[in-house]
This record gives structure tokens, C-alpha cells and sequence, in this order.
């Protein structure tokens, strides 16, 4: 049962898929704030959100950069479905742009994007760091990336967590993923984030250099 469970947050699919996006709209919302907090968007930023689940932060997003543009990627059709109900009015005024796809082949160009978010996704991460290398590659030079993950002390805790469908992070490994993907390490601040219910999260910002 847990695997199971495991394996629908990693590819939500069909009803139970539809259930877990519910379920994630609400434990997301403390990471979804503290994530675009640390991202610091702009009126005028082009954004992209990678995993974006039911669409919550996208929602977020929208409302703090009403003169940019808002895109996401999620590997889901359930969860595209669910995005793009919640996120409907931003869609239809040409704000937002959100597809289906693979993190390790995002469908834009170099240094298109200010700002790239990423809340609760690197766990499923291919371990070749491709997914990651991606989001170096498609942010712009001066650009940020902010990602949310919770500490592997507390996940180790949670039967649904396993490493058949979870990679799990201390501080230094999510540094490690970072730097690979082409960060500089005096680029990347992590901070220890406490949540309710004892829940030990980390947010990692990493810039991309201007040159």
C-alpha cells in the first residue's frame, strides 16, 4: 500500500491520482509559500514551475507577477488536468503556458526564464542530474532557482518515502545536485526550514552567474 502511494506523488495517475492532488494542495501550502518566498518573483518575470502537481503554487505565481508569464511542466496528464481547472482564468488571458513532458527535456529554449521553481519534485530526479542540468540550462544568466525538499532526517520516517520511488536529501546532497547541474557553490544558500507537525524541510536557492 505505501509503494503504491509512493509511486502515485512520484506519477499521479487516474482516480487515486486525482485524490493524492487534492492531498497535495493542502501539505504543499506551507512549502509553496516558503519556496516563492525565497524566489523572490517579480512583476515582470517569466517563471517556470517544474512538477507543478495540482497547480497551487502556479496559482501563487500568478498572483504576484500579474505583468509576466507563468509556466509549468508536470509529467501527469491528471495533474495537467487539475492545473489548468484551478489556474483557467490566468490560462485564457495568455499568462500562463502549461504542458505535459520529462524534466530531463524541458520544451524551451537557453536562459529562458527569470526564475524556476521547484517544490517537492527533485526526489524524482533521474540520478544522472539531467533533470537538474535542465533547470541550470533554461534559467537566464543573473536568474534564480528555488527548490523545496524535505530533509531526509524526517522522511526516513515515512513508510511511503522508499528509495524505489524516492531520492532523499540532506543539506549536502541537494548542494551536490546543484553544483553538478552547473551552480556554482557560492551560489547555492540552503536553508533548514521547520514545519508543523515536526517536519524538517530545506530550501535551496541557487543563481545562475551573469557570466
Amino acid at each position: 500500500m505505501w509503494h503504491r502511494f509512493g509511486r502515485q506523488l512520484a506519477h499521479p495517475e487516474g482516480l487515486a491520482g486525482h485524490l493524492t492532488g487534492w492531498l497535495m494542495a493542502q501539505v504543499n501550502r506551507t512549502p509553496n509559500r516558503l519556496a516563492i518566498d525565497a524566489l523572490q518573483p517579480t512583476c515582470e518575470d517569466h517563471v517556470l514551475e517544474i512538477g507543478f502537481g495540482p497547480g497551487a503554487g502556479l496559482a501563487e505565481l500568478a498572483r504576484r507577477v500579474p505583468r509576466g508569464r507563468i509556466f509549468g511542466l508536470d509529467a501527469s496528464p491528471a495533474m495537467l488536468w487539475q492545473a489548468r481547472r484551478r489556474n483557467a482564468g490566468a490560462i485564457t488571458e495568455g499568462r500562463m503556458v502549461l504542458v505535459g513532458g520529462d524534466a530531463r527535456a524541458l520544451p524551451w529554449a537557453d536562459a529562458s526564464f527569470h526564475k524556476v521553481l521547484a517544490v517537492n519534485v527533485a526526489y524524482f530526479f533521474d540520478a544522472e542530474g539531467r533533470a537538474a542540468a535542465e533547470v541550470f540550462r533554461v534559467l537566464a544568466p543573473g536568474g534564480r532557482a528555488a527548490f523545496y525538499v524535505t530533509d531526509r532526517s524526517t522522511m526516513e520516517t515515512w513508510p511511503f518515502a522508499a528509495a524505489e520511488t524516492h531520492a532523499t536529501y540532506s543539506a549536502d546532497d541537494l548542494r551536490r545536485l546543484l553544483q553538478a547541474a552547473g551552480f556554482p557553490e557560492e551560489a547555492v544558500v540552503i536553508q533548514s526550514v521547520e514545519l508543523p507537525f515536526g517536519v524538517k524541510g530545506l530550501i535551496a536557492v541557487a543563481r545562475r552567474p551573469l557570466a
